[in-house]
């Protein structure tokens, strides 16, 4: 037990407080930030926009039949088709693909090496917060744009879903008929696995954004590396290559459209998220921590 001003004993409990408190703190400057720049702003914009284009081709190039079945080329959609929800899913499906990695690059990969480029980080790192706990607060801010980034999918795919298709039970790919309140909490998963894998790479930006001092370079670098592991992935050759890539295990989550759901499959998802996120925080951490800035 210590004492402030020789006589309020400040204990171990109060210390933490008072250290949990300058953390949020910082991390609400960190989300103010990121949330403010009209940059991120606009990537959440066309990450919205995407859903209403794809619900509105989808319903002029479709009918709906007295079934309420849409009828199309798109087998994996006549199955499931008929229920707005899933035009949810059908987005996400396609938004992760390209869209959604190049959204968490923008802002990890900026994180960092943005800081240093405008010269700013040499006062955050004077200033008594630590170089861990700064570390952290990128990184959770990082995360919480992911979430932002899905949820936002999710939301305007739903909004327009609803008023564009019929709404009911969901037919999931396997078949099974599930009632659409089911069906919600079955995208409020897909929501948190597709976060935890924007997260991972949300990591292994943030590592790169600690290597150089040009934000550019930092996002440029982590979306070729995006590219490059779907083009491995594309390669029947390299098909024991394949599960050792981060964007493999991304469209992981229609596990939640099967009954029973796949969590086998799903949990193998999480663990290489989970070794992506330490590696490459472990990378960041060694570096931020000797990290010398001159600008």
């Amino acid at each position: 037990m210590s004492t402030v001003s020789g006589a309020v004993p400040v204990t171990g409990a109060g210390r933490a407080a008072g250290a949990t408190r300058a953390w949020l703190r910082l991390l609400g400057s960190e989300l103010g930030m990121i949330f403010r720049r009209p940059r991120n702003l606009a990537v959440l914009a066309v990450l919205a926009v995407v859903p209403v284009l794809l619900g509105l081709t989808l319903r002029l190039m479709t009918g709906v039949d007295d079934g309420g079945r849409i009828e199309g080329e798109l087998a994996i959609l006549d199955r499931v088709t008929g229920n707005g929800l899933f035009l949810a899913f059908a987005a996400l499906m396609v938004l992760v693909q390209f869209m959604l990695p190049v959204a968490v690059s923008v802002v990890a990969g900026d994180s960092v090496a943005g800081e240093a480029g405008a010269g700013t980080l040499r006062y955050l790192l004077v200033a008594p917060a630590g170089r861990l706990r700064l570390l952290a607060v990128k990184y959770a801010g990082a995360v919480v744009f992911c979430l932002a980034a899905v949820s936002t999918v999710v939301l305007s795919a739903l909004l327009i879903g609803l008023v564009l298709f019929p709404v009911g039970p969901v037919t999931l790919l396997s078949g099974a008929t599930v009632s659409f309140a089911d069906g919600l909490l079955r995208m409020g998963l897909v929501v948190l696995y597709l976060t935890a894998g924007m997260a991972a790479l949300a990591a292994v930006s943030l590592a790169i954004s600690t290597l150089t001092e040009v934000a550019i370079g930092a996002i440029a670098a982590t979306v070729v590396l995006v590219i490059a592991a779907q083009v491995l992935r594309a390669i029947p050759q390299l098909a024991d290559l394949q599960p050792y890539l981060l964007t493999h295990w991304w469209t992981g989550f229609d596990g939640v459209l099967r009954d029973p759901v796949a969590f086998g499959d799903m949990g193998r998802g999480l663990l290489v998220f989970a070794a992506y996120i330490a590696v490459s925080g472990s990378v960041a951490w060694a570096r931020f921590a000797g990290k010398d800035v001159t600008c």
